[in-house]
């Protein structure tokens, strides 16, 4: 086996209780408001992979003193009051999404000069802007793709954002409606956004106004979008990022497949985010699941299939089509399409993969279909993971049940979940058999 591939090893039963990572969404829009805060915040329990080491180093070029302790996972952040300089470099993002299109407008607030911004292979041809350029157009924001194609790199003129009132598809990317949000109190104006058909994967931007409102910003929800009232400043905090629902499911996950026992501590049960939908959808394939003191206990059953819309969590359609190949039935996926400009075609991919483990797997286009045989006719493989951090962590919970699972360039989960293996190895060391 090649040095950047991992071996699953089966399990013939769980019955763990671990503690959920820092929740990847809440980390970065934590980190990003904290640079435009007016004073130092401090935030504890702090993920710290690949794309919030990016939004790190970007917002320290843009003039953000940050103290950062990797051991505790904490940050202090020097806000500078939406005062950003002109960075002497173009700022590299990686493949994170979120970095990318919030800074855009982020980078409109530098005092003079031009901003460039750039990413990975995947980010420059796969992961187009087009939507939020033309966006931030009629809020005074100068913002274009260097080759003209609507993607990145970008380069974004400084000078301060107008405001004013913008539309966008609601059938865009929830970050594009986020990184506007996020930016619009510095405006000279009011900021208006009308969203045009109804919002994919919502539950993201009712994150980002959340957070916002930690720091002291309000954003109002519109009859037919957002408003955010100029003159607004986000205040300093100090606060301990919650748990992360996404990075959760794949234990959850565990559980379902196994027939297990996993209870995952840290997990608000009022949370705002849409990935808590995890715990309903394995309820509905037959597990049993209670929330209780911030904790969220899961026991798999013999699975059932399940029809689901997952426009609003896109990050869940890997795991769930992977326990969809245990059920005993035809799951169907709808509202799947966006998850073609992820890290990867994670639409293509998914069913790609699973087709490799022997399951009835279909990209249907605008849905996944995952013909289920309670796993009876899967066997080992070698999964390709396309450097997407969501497919391996996925289908690793496949070699759980099926011998000879081995998950190609484990590494990538360093965008989300650096310790993902680790964590995984030590829960199937509990096999109680």
């Amino acid at each position: 086996m090649p040095d950047s591939a991992i071996q699953i090893q089966p399990v013939k039963s769980l019955d763990v209780a671990i503690s959920a990572p820092p929740s990847k969404a809440h980390s970065l829009r934590y980190i990003y408001i904290a640079a435009l805060a007016d004073g130092v915040s401090r935030l504890d329990h702090l993920l710290l992979g690949e794309d919030q080491h990016h939004a790190l180093n970007a917002i320290r070029s843009l003039g953000v003193p940050v103290e950062l302790d990797e051991t505790a996972g904490a940050a202090a952040i020097h806000g500078t009051g939406g005062r950003l300089q002109a960075p002497d470099k173009e700022l590299f993002i990686g493949n994170s999404g979120v970095g990318i299109r919030f800074l855009t407008p982020i980078a409109a607030l530098v005092a003079d000069g031009t901003v460039t911004l750039t990413g990975d292979e995947r980010m420059c041809n796969g992961r187009p802007i087009a939507d939020l350029l033309t966006a931030l157009a009629p809020l005074g924001i100068t913002a274009s793709s260097t080759r003209d194609n609507g993607l990145p790199p970008l380069l974004v003129q400084g000078g301060g954002i107008r405001g004013g009132t913008t539309h966008l598809r609601g059938q865009a990317s929830s970050q594009y409606f986020s990184a506007i949000l996020i930016a619009a109190p510095f405006a000279d104006e009011d900021v208006t956004i009308h969203a045009d058909g109804e919002i994919k994967s919502r539950p993201y931007i009712d994150t980002t106004i959340a957070a916002m409102k930690a720091f002291g910003v309000k954003a109002e929800t519109t009859e037919s979008g957002f408003r955010v009232a100029a003159g607004q400043r986000y205040q300093p905090l100090q606060t301990a990022i919650e748990g992360d629902y996404s990075s959760a499911s794949y234990f959850f996950a565990a559980a379902a497949v196994t027939g297990g026992k996993i209870r995952v501590d840290g997990l608000r049960s009022d949370s705002d985010q849409g990935d808590r939908y995890i715990v309903e959808a394995l309820q509905t394939m037959n597990c049993h699941a209670e929330f209780a003191d911030d904790a969220v206990e899961l026991q798999g059953r013999p699975l059932a299939p399940i029809e689901t819309d997952m426009s609003n969590y896109p990050d869940l359609v890997p795991t769930l089509a992977v326990v969809a190949a245990f059920a005993d039935g035809t799951s169907v996926f709808t509202g799947v399409e966006h998850l073609r400009i992820k890290e990867s075609d994670r639409l293509a991919a998914t069913a790609t993969e699973l087709q490799r483990l022997g399951v009835d797997a279909e990209d249907a286009g605008d849905r996944l279909i995952v013909r289920g045989r309670a796993g009876e006719s899967m066997h080992g493989a070698t999964v390709e993971t396309y450097n997407d951090h969501r497919l391996a962590m996925a289908f690793a919970i496949a070699g759980l049940r099926v011998p000879g699972v081995v998950i190609s360039n484990p590494g990538c989960v360093a965008k989300s979940f650096p310790d993902f293996f680790e964590r995984l190895a030590d829960i199937t060391a509990q096999d109680p058999s």
